[in-house]
């Protein structure tokens, strides 16, 4: 398969698209980011990358404190809206009527509408250019009840969760073409015949 050669840019593509709540001084803001990632398991760290204009920015340097809100595909009028108009502006929880939770281990809320939300807490953060990428712990997790099976499993298959790619949302597929580790996985025998 040819290929064209591009100039260098950050084409990974797709990427979970979140909102993220943070609160100061008692405002709550929420913006969409696309640029958030796992880096650690033990502990469990993520990171986000955030322009410096931003006003979530101030506030998440300020208080050292966001929750990452997966969406469901119900949202994404409001995952884009969040994305480009800013707080400074308009009221976006009042304006798409987001039902606010108290944070367990942090002070910044999470979106109720939301089925997944990670309470973060920053540990470092890295000017890097355009944006500075914020390094958080994950000191919390809260997953609706419904998407929990018998066994304990989330089953993110169930959430209708969103992603971003060159500039569209799309829906996930709830069918796994595969789980981690299946091709390596030994055959079941069919045992012995009698």
């Amino acid at each position: 398969m040819s290929k064209i050669a591009l100039k260098g840019s950050a084409m990974l593509n797709p990427v979970p698209a979140v909102l993220i709540t943070s609160r100061k001084d008692g405002f709550v803001n929420v913006f969409t980011a696309a640029w958030v990632g796992t880096i650690c398991t033990k502990p469990p760290m993520v990171s986000v990358s955030i322009r410096p204009e931003r006003l979530s920015y101030e506030m998440i340097k300020s208080t050292g404190q966001f929750t990452i809100n997966l969406p469901g595909s119900k949202l994404v009028r409001a995952l884009d809206f969040c994305g480009v108009r800013s707080g400074r502006d308009v009221d976006k929880i009042e304006k798409f009527n987001l039902t606010l939770e108290d944070g367990i281990q942090i002070d910044a809320p999470s979106i109720a509408e939301c089925p997944v939300a990670l309470e973060c807490s920053v540990t470092e953060i890295l000017p890097l250019g355009s944006h500075h990428m914020f390094i958080a712990e994950v000191v919390q997790v809260k997953v609706e009840e419904t998407l929990v099976d018998g066994n304990g499993r989330i089953r993110f298959d169930k959430a209708d969760l969103v992603c971003y790619s060159h500039g569209e949302y799309f829906p996930l597929k709830n069918v796994p073409l595969g789980k981690f580790g299946y091709s390596v996985q030994k055959k079941k025998s069919k045992g012995r015949i009698k």
